[in-house]
């Protein structure tokens, strides 16, 4: 089983998109940044070097949002392709950069509705609708820290 640090990067009341590339595993499918963990690397600095090497930004992880185990059909039938995977999804409400497109087809803000329409991987739906569930929340929370 692989596993998976992924970034719900927030910014006033949107998340950011990232689409796969065409060439990639599950090509032209929409995501959240983030990779794999190396050898003896927490998810969270795995997640920070990943949103660093794919959109150039120094992330502020707030805090586990989800986890969850997902296994791909089409990856159980060959060892090496092993389709099983633990992904930890990480709240970012605060980064130091812009996000530059450093790996992906193309990003995009969007609500987390919206994100709910597009072609996504599967495996990220349920914190897709988690997001969707708690959106309002997260606003309200990132809005009122702002202010303070």
């Amino acid at each position: 089983m692989k596993h998976v640090a992924v970034g719900i990067i927030m910014k006033d009341g949107q998340v950011l998109a990232c689409q796969r590339k065409g060439t990639a595993r599950y090509p032209l499918k929409w995501e959240f940044p983030g990779g794999k963990l190396e050898s003896n690397e927490s998810a969270e600095s795995a997640l920070i070097r990943e949103l660093c090497e794919e959109l150039s930004i120094e992330p502020i992880v707030e805090k586990e949002f989800h986890r969850q185990e997902w296994t791909y059909a089409e990856g159980t039938d060959m060892s090496v392709n092993d389709g099983a995977f633990k992904v930890f999804y990480f709240l970012i409400r605060s980064f130091q950069g812009k996000p530059v497109n450093n790996a992906f087809e193309q990003i995009r803000w969007v609500t987390p509705t919206t994100m709910q329409t597009m072609d996504i991987l599967e495996g990220n739906r349920a914190a897709i609708d988690l997001l969707v569930k708690h959106a309002k929340e997260f606003h309200t929370e990132t809005e009122s820290r702002q202010k303070g």
